[in-house]
């Protein structure tokens, strides 16, 4: 009986790795290779089938049209003035109506929200062009497709691993494992939003030192208390600005051009 879980162990570990490993794909927007076993399409299908339930969980959409109008319109002109343009997600901006939740997020395929306890706390147009870019940043970078395929491989492994060993402790030192990783692709790929975000902002015409002032707000909101960075999912806000600083430096060496919208 040994012999074969030890045997099904393997078979299930290699049925992950292939299915994984043979889901390469490059980035059309980024350059990036990935490794994503959905298409484009059936991201779109399941961010639109997702978007109520995630509405109906945080107060549903706000009834401010000024807000709604704000964000669709900022949102609208981070997408056609960017190269975001290009990437056939047809991306809607939704404003909810939770008061208290600092939080923006944006599902696979172009569903992008925002809380109204964020909004309300931004102060330019630029700021909230930021928060919008960079959600955007996370559509085109396909990170949800990206991390439900790294979800599968680590299951997969994780099961096999438990299969193999027959032990709960080492089930669970695995998932522990596991868990780490995950948390490392979350900060990985928060940052390349920022990056993402960025560019888009400043090719839609606004300042992206905004975004720092956000990261402020953000950092301020959470009152100051927060994990130690190796045991959250995103960076802290102070190593967030200073990559942000760093991105623009290199993306404008000779300085921001004159008439970005602050």
């Amino acid at each position: 009986m040994g012999k074969l879980q030890l045997i099904i162990a393997l078979l299930v570990a290699a049925f992950s790795l292939f299915s994984y490993f043979g889901s390469s794909t490059v980035n059309p927007i980024t350059g990036e290779k990935q490794y994503i076993g959905m298409t484009p399409k059936e991201e779109i299908a399941m961010g639109l089938q997702s978007a109520p339930q995630m509405a109906a969980q945080m107060g549903g959409i706000t009834n401010d049209p000024r807000a709604r109008q704000l964000v669709a319109a900022v949102g609208a002109k981070v997408v056609a003035q960017s190269v975001a343009a290009k990437s056939g997600y047809p991306f809607k901006f939704h404003v909810l109506a939770d008061p208290r939740t600092v939080n923006a997020f944006a599902l696979p395929g172009g569903q992008i929200f925002i809380t109204m306890a964020l909004l309300s706390r931004l102060e330019t147009e630029g700021q909230l062009a930021g928060v919008l870019g960079h959600e955007v940043g996370h559509v085109i970078a396909r990170h949800s497709a990206e991390r439900i395929a790294k979800d599968n491989l680590t299951q997969g492994l994780t099961g096999a691993f438990a299969m193999g060993s027959g032990s709960m402790s080492a089930t669970q030192i695995a998932q522990a494992v596991a868990q780490f990783q995950m948390m490392s692709y979350g900060r990985d790929d928060e940052l390349e939003s920022d990056r993402l975000g960025l560019q888009l902002m400043a090719e839609a015409g606004y300042d992206p030192r905004a975004l720092i002032r956000v990261m402020q707000i953000l950092e301020r909101a959470g009152g100051g208390s927060r994990v130690p960075e190796w045991q959250s999912s995103h960076p802290i806000p102070a190593n967030r600005i200073a990559q942000i600083n760093q991105t623009i430096a290199k993306a404008f060496p000779n300085g921001l051009p004159p008439g970005l919208t602050p």
